[in-house]
């Protein structure tokens, strides 16, 4: 098959338009119904975007470019217009950081017949007719006029647009600018750049180390032996603590010295945000990824106060959090048939030997637990058969062949394994309880989307992010070594609080003096006001 270079940008452009893009109208409509004067503006935002998208295109037409880049166009587009139309999610600079980090466990849940569908349709098949079509290019000076006159042809059809509506235009730029987040392939071409940018482009910045002057001055009899749980994608609605009508925390209901906070709230709504952050000196407002990986985060404060360490982790990693420290442990690829099915472990394989490591070091012990949890899209696989309480379920990475009954189960099973696998570690600790001053901190990472308004997972940009994906699970247990806090505790549990309050609460309970400690942060010594 033989075309014009210029015929094949136009067809294109109406391909990206007609096929890639449900989600970005299907938002659109929400808040523009087809009706009335709608119509026309819709019409006019329809003809916007083709001719944007072949103003780009034809930045890129030239004899040596024009396939490649179409050919990855196709391939990468038809993968997020999977994502966003299975999951509703934005392809931000965040979430480009998300793919690039994650493994290849986590990638094979999204693996699903709709994704190869996806991609042999709208990624293979048109890239196929593009390699194999001759493209035909007149002489240089003609080509030079032709993409001349298409450059300033679309700007002048933009403008006109733009200006012939710009009651609209203004309205729908300056109140619904998360619309064009869903803009397919220009808002990920856009993201890939910023995440490139921010990644690799910018000057790096110094490495900063905190507390060094960091010592411990204890206030308990015995040493302190604390677990920190890092929970994934657990949200506050489905904690029965919280008043969730389902019973998802049977045996976390019933302690007595457990303190349950149903008022905390995430920095990020993603792994790759949340967990440094949340281990960070930085506030939400304050963080950026490339700042809080330049400066010591509070394991490595405690590490400067020669605290015992351990980070045992059955998630992705640490995100750079635990990079510094000498006992990191990842536990999920090990092959234990009572916690590990299908390549992956349960969240009580972090249980496993860790009397071992307690029994084998004197002082302060910290250590942090980091759960599977939560983790979507295949639920179903986070716990094991005997915590299928609530059915049915959903035993499929498709949410779209589920319900939402059905996804709801299976996302509330996941809380009620996490339910277990805390009272389990509570249970340790109260083991350890006669030698060591005990305590659990348990905070989840981030929330999740349920199908609530058609979202689903996480990952959706902060500021637009539902309290789903911000409201999270936060909870402690102590001793009676650490009574003294207790009733203050027991007065601040509906406050709210947030993961910045995380950094001094862990110098805090473990009696760490530096000058970077803030004790207005600090949940443990402030007075709540």
């Amino acid at each position: 098959m033989r075309i014009k270079s210029t015929d094949l940008v136009y067809i294109v452009a109406a391909l990206f338009v007609l096929f890639y893009n449900f989600t970005f109208f299907g938002q659109v409509l929400k808040v523009y119904p087809f009706s009335g004067m709608n119509i026309v503006y819709l019409l006019s935002m329809t003809v916007v975007f083709y001719t944007f998208l072949v103003f780009l295109l034809n930045l890129v037409n030239t004899k040596y470019t024009l396939k490649p880049v179409l050919i990855a166009l196709f391939l990468i587009s038809s993968v997020a217009a999977y994502a966003m139309d299975t999951f509703q999610v934005v392809i931000n600079d965040i979430m480009i950081q998300n793919v690039a980090e994650t493994d290849t466990k986590e990638a094979s849940d999204l693996l699903t017949m709709k994704f190869i569908l996806y991609f042999l349709l709208l990624g293979v098949l048109p890239s196929v007719i593009v390699y194999f079509t001759k493209i035909e290019y007149g002489s240089f000076k003609k080509e030079l006029l032709s993409r001349v006159k298409i450059f300033f042809g679309s700007l002048l059809v933009i403008v006109l647009i733009v200006l012939a509506f710009s009651k609209f235009y203004t309205s729908f730029f300056r109140e619904h600018k998360p619309l064009r987040y869903y803009t397919n392939p220009t808002y990920y071409i856009y993201s890939i750049g910023k995440y490139i940018h921010r990644k690799y482009l910018v000057k790096p910045i110094p490495f900063k180390h905190l507390g060094l002057d960091a010592k411990v001055e204890s206030t308990t009899k015995k040493p302190k032996l604390v677990i920190m749980v890092v929970g994934e994608a657990a949200r506050a609605a489905d904690f029965e603590l919280n008043g969730y009508k389902k019973k998802t925390n049977p045996n976390l209901i019933t302690l007595k010295d457990l303190i349950d906070f149903d008022n905390v709230y995430s920095c990020g709504t993603e792994t790759a945000v949340s967990v440094p952050c949340m281990f960070s000196r930085l506030s939400r407002s304050e963080y950026k990824d490339a700042k809080a990986k330049a400066m010591d985060s509070v394991i490595d404060v405690l590490d400067h106060a020669k605290i015992n360490l351990l980070w045992r982790d059955n998630n992705s990693d640490s995100k750079g959090v635990a990079t510094r420290i000498k006992n990191y442990v990842d536990v999920k690829h090990l092959k234990d048939p009572k916690y590990c099915k299908n390549g992956e472990c349960y969240d009580m394989i972090l249980l496993k030997g860790l009397q071992k490591f307690v029994d084998s070091h004197k002082g302060d012990i910290f250590i942090v637990l980091h759960q599977k949890g939560s983790h979507g899209p295949a639920y179903y696989k986070r716990v094991p058969k005997s915590f299928e309480k609530f059915k049915p379920i959903c035993k499929s990475k498709q949410l779209e062949k589920c319900t939402k009954e059905e996804i709801k189960n299976s996302y509330d099973n996941t809380i009620l394994y996490t339910d277990y696998f805390l009272s389990q570690v509570i249970k340790f600790l109260k083991k350890n309880s006669k030698t060591h001053a005990t305590a659990m901190l348990y905070m989840a990472d981030h929330g999740e989307s349920l199908g609530e308004n058609g979202i689903y997972l996480h990952s959706m940009p902060y500021f637009i992010a539902p309290d789903y994906q911000k409201h999270i699970g936060a909870m402690m247990w102590l001793s009676d070594d650490f009574k003294k806090y207790k009733d203050e505790l027991e007065k601040r549990k509906h406050q709210k609080f947030s993961q910045d309050n995380l950094f001094d609460s862990i110098l805090g309970i473990m009696d760490v003096k530096t000058k970077v400690y803030d004790k207005k942060l600090d949940v443990f010594h402030n007075e709540g006001k």
